[in-house]
């Protein structure tokens, strides 16, 4: 269906990574949403952890625009599907940067490429400190390079002094671009960090709520919001199609899919569960920290990413539920495990026993896996016909020996050609990250499975 949308929407960028986008948006959907803004949050790329935040500040699921998963055709539907009266879009490292490939177009995944699709209007978020006059060089570089990308305006972010502020702001008034908000330094809007980034807002629980009301504190004293708003109204209509689930997938019956949640499981993407009912599934959340048992009647089981590793000891300890995963498992039933949920299927990790699923062991490394990958099925699975194409993602810091079973779950190259993950009978698990609404037809797939 094809329909026009008035939203007024607004992309968040920075120049580089570690600007202060996350802070900022997090405190802007807060500030607004406290005026009685009804906001949508959407996060540019494969990131899992700041919607965490945004959900927090906004009310309501962070969502991610990500054209290298799901296809750039998909990304105004997916914008309309989660869109509110307001949307901020928080971008991805640096405002061009992207999937490195050839080609002079913009980077594609890049938060200008997302821009662009969805005809929005770009706020530079600048880390000021140590800068005075030079912010003027690089404002005008980057409303310069690409003229089709249009930035609006400037969110001065860690301003050290009221004179520090005049001078940044006379230097962005050479450039031409106003200066929307000035966000003064503040040590107790820092959100703690672990090996991936920051820490999840389930696993942090109350503090990340008062992080998030600190952030919305100091964005609502330092930012013009009412300039922020008529620069999203200044968005032009959108036209073009809904995403809705139902249009993805047709019902498959109504098996109970149990999926994994909780602190240790919240690499999962919002059109998840939605594609899941929409197939028919009766969708049942279980927690492996403290549940210890499955969902009555559970037919198949997601266990999407997160931070197993920092609750190896606890995930151990539920050995009721680890054993029912396993019987599970044992009995053909589908398991799509993803990256932590990967690691939970394993002997062990770290010395920890685990659900004994897959013969392979996992442990921590000193090395980040990031990246994304263009995959191939390498067998018929509960989710992907032999020879299926998806597009991915890895993140993650730590191994599994061996990395594949003797049947694995993917091909792809990054260097040279490998073979990654286990398909065993219903089980398919990966450190591979896809994003269902890329591949709807995976999901509808397992739903039958799990309803026969």
């Amino acid at each position: 269906m094809v329909t026009a949308s008035r939203h007024a929407r607004v992309v968040l960028a920075a120049p580089a990574s570690g600007q202060g986008k996350t802070t900022v948006a997090t405190g802007l959907l807060g500030a607004l949403r406290r005026r009685g803004t009804d906001v949508a949050p959407f996060k540019v790329g494969p990131d899992y952890i700041d919607p965490g935040y945004h959900r927090i500040a906004a009310g309501r699921p962070g969502r991610n625009l990500d054209p290298v998963l799901v296809g750039e055709e998909r990304i105004a539907p997916l914008f309309r599907h989660g869109a509110a009266e307001l949307s901020v879009v928080e971008g991805v490292m640096g405002l061009f940067d992207g999937r490195i490939g050839p080609g002079e177009g913009l980077a594609v995944g890049s938060t200008a490429h997302v821009a662009e699709l969805l005809d929005a209007p770009v706020v530079l978020v600048v880390d000021a400190r140590g800068q005075s006059h030079s912010l003027a060089a690089l404002l005008h570089g980057f409303r310069s390079y690409r003229p089709e990308v249009r930035v609006a305006g400037v969110i001065l972010n860690r301003v050290g002094s009221p004179r520090h502020e005049q001078v940044l702001r006379d230097a962005a008034d050479a450039a031409g671009l106003p200066v929307l908000g000035a966000v003064p330094r503040a040590a107790d809007l820092a959100v703690p960090s672990r090996h991936l980034g920051l820490v999840t807002a389930v696993e942090h629980g109350a503090e990340a709520v008062r992080a998030v009301d600190a952030m919305t504190e100091v964005v609502a004293s330092s930012v013009d919001l009412d300039a922020i708003a008529e620069i999203a109204r200044s968005a032009p209509e959108l036209l073009g199609p809904v995403w809705n689930p139902q249009d993805e997938v047709s019902p498959q019956g109504s098996p109970v899919v149990a999926v994994a949640g909780g602190p240790a499981f919240t690499f999962a993407y919002a059109e998840h569960v939605e594609l899941l009912e929409a197939a028919g599934a009766e969708v049942a959340v279980v927690d492996p920290l403290n549940d210890e048992r499955l969902p009555e009647r559970t037919a198949g089981l997601v266990l999407p990413g997160g931070f197993p590793e920092q609750h190896a000891a606890e995930l151990s300890a539920n050995t009721a539920l680890r054993r029912e995963i396993a019987a599970l498992a044992a009995s053909g039933a589908p398991v799509h495990a993803e990256c932590g949920g990967l690691l939970y299927l394993a002997q062990e990790l770290d010395g920890h026993p685990l659900c004994g699923v897959l013969d392979a062991r996992a442990r921590m490394s000193p090395r980040l896996t990031l990246g994304y990958r263009d995959a191939v099925a390498a067998a018929d699975s509960a989710l992907f016909p032999e020879g299926a194409r998806v597009s991915g993602h890895e993140f993650h810091r730590t191994v599994l020996e061996p990395a594949h079973g003797a049947q694995a779950a993917w091909f792809w190259r990054s260097g040279a050609a490998q073979r990654e993950g286990f398909v065993d009978r219903g089980v398919h698990a990966s450190y591979l990250h896809t994003h269902p609404a890329g591949q709807p037809g995976s999901v509808e797939r397992f739903v039958a499975r799990c309803a026969r």
